[in-house]
């Protein structure tokens, strides 16, 4: 059916979709949640996609496009729309905040792999150290091979590296109170290990 001269043909997307994502942006600054409700809807999208792109894995981009929008309410106020547009300044956050997941993910990774490598290539740990012949250090070196990772890798890092489980559980991006748990775990596995050769 061919369209009449008075219908109103719907507002093409781009710039003006542009100059409402700043005009909400400079609102959000000012604490309007409607505003915000806005801003979130316009670029939750392209925040998810470039945090896609970097992660390579959905949920942590998900979890980054979160802590994104999450930045972006509470930092509206440092948006400057002279500097560019409000698509730009949340993308920049969105990028950092994503690389830095990223760089984290791969020193702890690291770490851990220095951590096994401290545990493959030592003679004497400390509780080798403790017994008295050689027979003794390769049955405590066999049993904290035979340890679980979790459990493992936390040891390791207290006691060869000298970390504080805190220190470890930040190495780990893990709660503090569960590195605990599982160095206690690791610790009981390792005495009844040797208890039962």
């Amino acid at each position: 059916m061919p369209s009449t001269a008075h219908e109103e043909s719907p507002e093409p997307p781009g710039e003006s979709d542009a100059q409402s994502a700043e005009a909400l942006l400079v609102r959000v600054a000012d604490g309007d949640k409607d505003a915000f409700t806005g801003v979130y809807e316009a670029l939750a999208r392209p925040v998810m996609g470039l945090a896609c792109r970097i992660l390579h894995d959905p949920a942590q981009a998900e979890e980054v496009t979160q802590e994104v929008m999450v930045e972006v309410w509470r930092t509206a106020r440092r948006y400057r729309p002279e500097r560019g547009s409000a698509k730009g300044w949340v993308l920049t956050l969105a990028h950092r905040r994503a690389v830095d997941r990223v760089r984290y993910a791969q020193a702890a990774t690291q770490r851990e792999r220095r951590a096994d490598a401290v545990l493959a290539g030592r003679e004497h740990d400390e509780v080798a150290e403790a017994v008295e012949d050689d027979d003794e250090r390769r049955r405590a070196q066999e049993c904290m091979a035979r340890l679980a990772r979790m459990y493992r890798v936390p040891l390791v890092l207290a006691y060869y590296q000298g970390l504080t489980y805190v220190e470890v559980a930040a190495a780990l991006s893990t709660p503090a109170g569960t590195v605990k748990s599982r160095m206690r775990t690791g610790l009981r596995l390792l005495r009844d290990c040797l208890e039962a050769r």
